[in-house]
């Protein structure tokens, strides 16, 4: 076959020989040099017949059918022409391959601030209370440092890219720049300890005199945040107006703040409460937060009063009934929910609401006051109206200093924690939220 062959003719000569079961190679003509060769376990590929620098070689061309005629006859003249200037092609794709192993392996040790902030909170996340720890870390670096740093790569970041992160947050949000400095830092010297940012190298994150001198002076914190000076806390007597305000907001963080405020609890417990923690009692219903979620690692019991308990079942009406809808019940509503479902979801995700809601809803209500701060409300109501330092600290799920204040923190108060949270529940109930 010494004329140029046509696919039709190249395919029946492959599936002849493949039926007999005979290996070969057929010339498929064109003076180039090209062949199709069968081996003996029926696979077929192109090869090119040349002459390289004086000696007689084949070069494979890849496999038929993934390569067809036309294409291998194209690849067979480049292979040729390559040829009569001395050049090989195999000798070409080996250098390339060469090249690019090379290439891998001088970025191999290169991550990104992205890649080594990821590398690391995986890596911590084990050890960490929850995965919302893990997950609070993700969104800060997310939001103030990936769109500054993500991409470069870990080694390069300076003390000019940590000075571009927190300069917009360090007078203004202070807390939140405390943290993310912290973070970033953290991410840094992960990144040191595996071979990704040089040995030795300073931390540009560090807070040191360099980097306070760069960064803009702090005010005077003295009075700003309570009486503890930590959380900027709303007066008492300003507290029934502000939770008729409260009732008026729409959605499932205005709720998941009203009963954080009416149970003294802090933010993070609040958010993961799951069905599956309240329980009645003779004397009512009572939240138990594993100690999984409580600050000290303890299990909290928190009695609910009737205001905090008409936003439970409200929820809990709403959330039967949509689960009717989905469930097709045929009119048979169920009557209890999954008890490791949120009582107070993300209305987009479904997963725990964002450490950031109940600052934004203060926030649009005009409030220069923290979610925490009504616990430092709180505190003050109770001293104020005559209930016990040991009560109110146990309200609070605070560890007490002594043998006889741990001695009271044991018994758990219950009875008397249900007339204080009632009595907070009444002073803070001027919207007709029972």
């Amino acid at each position: 076959m010494g004329e140029k062959l046509t696919h039709l003719q190249v395919a029946a000569w492959l599936a002849e020989h493949r039926k007999q079961g005979k290996a070969g190679a057929l010339d498929v003509g064109g003076a180039v040099g090209l062949r199709l060769r069968l081996s003996p376990t029926g696979t077929a590929s192109w090869v090119l017949r040349a002459t390289i620098n004086s000696k007689r070689v084949e070069r494979g061309l890849g496999g038929f059918p993934d390569v067809t005629l036309a294409q291998a006859r194209a690849r067979a003249v480049e292979g040729r022409d390559g040829a009569r200037r001395g050049q090989d092609l195999k000798a070409d794709r080996e250098a390339a391959r060469q090249a690019a192993e090379d290439a891998a392996r001088a970025t191999a040790n290169q991550r990104s601030f992205r890649q080594a902030a990821e590398a690391c909170i995986t890596a911590n996340e084990i050890r960490w209370r929850s995965v919302k720890h893990a997950q609070q870390w993700r969104n800060t670096l997310e939001q103030y440092a990936f769109p500054i740093i993500g991409g470069k790569d870990v080694a390069d970041i300076d003390h000019a890219d940590a000075v571009a992160i927190l300069h917009p947050l360090w007078s203004t949000r202070q807390e939140t720049a405390r943290r993310l400095r912290g973070r970033v830092e953290a991410v840094l010297d992960f990144a040191e300890a595996h071979g990704w940012r040089a040995e030795g190298l300073r931390n540009p994150a560090s807070l040191t005199a360099r980097l306070k001198a760069a960064l803009p002076a702090l005010p005077n914190r003295a009075g700003v945040a309570g009486r503890r000076g930590h959380h900027a806390a709303l007066p008492q007597n300003e507290m029934p107006a502000f939770m008729a305000r409260l009732a008026e907001k729409p959605g499932i963080g205005a709720r998941a703040l009203a009963f954080a405020v009416l149970t003294a609890a802090r933010s993070g417990e609040v958010r993961g409460m799951k069905w599956g923690e309240v329980e009645a009692t003779d004397g009512g219903a009572v939240w138990v937060v594993p100690g999984t979620r409580m600050k000290a690692g303890r299990g909290h019991r928190v009695p609910l009063s009737k205001q905090a308990r008409a936003i439970i079942d409200a929820l809990r009406a709403e959330a039967i009934a949509k689960a009717s809808e989905v469930e097709g019940t045929d009119g048979v509503p169920p009557t209890a929910l999954d008890p490791d479902a949120l009582v107070f979801p993300s209305p987009r995700s479904k997963a725990v609401l964002s450490d950031m809601v109940f600052t934004a809803l203060l926030r649009d209500m005009g409030l220069a006051v923290t979610a925490h701060g009504f616990r430092s409300t709180f505190r003050d109501w109770a001293a104020d109206h005559g209930f016990d330092r040991e009560l109110a600290e146990a309200a609070l799920a605070h560890t007490v200093g002594n043998a006889v204040e741990a001695a009271y923190r044991r018994t758990d108060l219950a009875e008397r924690r249900r007339a204080l949270m009632q009595a907070w529940g009444d002073f803070c109930d001027t919207a007709g939220l029972a």
